[in-house]
């Protein structure tokens, strides 16, 4: 994967814009009137890549699941545990049989998230991992966003219906308290399957006022959705999208850095949610 050669070109298209102006109140509310107000005792987390995933799995002190609670040929593989009087399951993407690297990207994402809801029925989803964050939303290396809502930029489908479908929005389950609580930043979450991006993904990341860029989130929300099952993200930043270095250099730098803040932030994140109802989040 190489950085677009447009990159240097897009940061002055990068622009702050306004919130849409919802107060947290009025979000929770709209988002309870079309979900149940249900306790957090089953708690699903979602991680693309190894290299962010075990951390984590050491940190909230999760066992591999023997035998495969997914079975083969499904490539993900997940560990389980109680943490925090909840019970968590966290599933890996596990790696591309062809090439042998972590299986990342919207595809991998949809089939892991879809298997996983149905194998352990959680109350929540939360999709982990690292990711690109814009500057100009205040983003800068490993520090932690938690979504306001997902999208898809790299979806362009120019038909009436489509088009809509396309950009694939889904609500992330209101988050003020946890935001409060942990010090955490807040954003729209975007997915494409590039690390880089064209000037067209450019302008749809600043039409929806995207905070991160990354890979599997979109998707994650829509098996979500087919369930009916609240998702929510936790994103550490990696590079900076409207930065002026090349993404998979910046990645590879702070990989390490981004996946230990999230081994440090996501066991708070399940003492925090665990036991709660979606309206105390």
């Amino acid at each position: 994967m190489t950085s677009s050669p447009r990159r240097d070109s897009l940061e002055a298209d990068v622009v702050v814009t306004s919130g849409k102006g919802d107060s947290a109140q009025q979000q929770q509310e709209q988002y309870l009137a079309t979900h149940a107000d249900k306790a957090i005792n089953t708690i699903l987390l979602l991680v693309a890549m190894e290299a962010e995933a075990m951390p984590m799995v050491k940190s909230l002190g999760l066992a591999a699941d023997e035998p495969p609670s997914i079975p083969p040929p499904a490539p993900c593989h997940s560990f389980s545990g109680e943490h925090a009087g909840a019970r968590v399951h966290l599933v890996c993407f596990g790696k591309c049989k062809a090439t042998g690297v972590d299986n990342v990207g919207t595809v991998p994402a949809a089939l892991t998230a879809y298997l996983a809801i149905q194998a352990f029925k959680p109350d929540i989803v939360i999709s982990t991992g690292t990711a690109g964050g814009f500057r100009s939303r205040g983003a800068s290396i490993a520090d932690i966003f938690v979504s306001t809502g997902m999208v898809n930029h790299d979806r362009r489908i120019p038909i009436p219906g489509f088009d809509k479908y396309g950009v694939g929005a889904f609500d992330a389950v209101p988050t003020p308290q946890l935001q409060a609580a942990l010090g955490l930043k807040a954003g729209m979450v975007t997915s494409g399957n590039s690390l880089d991006y064209t000037a067209e993904d450019m302008a749809r990341m600043v039409e929806h006022e995207a905070a991160v860029k990354e890979m599997e989130a979109a998707a994650v929300a829509w098996s979500a959705d087919l369930f009916g099952c609240p998702v929510f993200c936790i994103k550490s930043v990696t590079d900076i999208v409207d930065g002026d270095r090349p993404a998979q250099e910046e990645f590879l730098e702070n990989l390490h850095k981004a996946a230990e803040a999230l081994q440090h932030t996501v066991p708070r994140v399940v003492e925090f949610i665990a036991g709660k109802r979606l309206s105390q989040l």
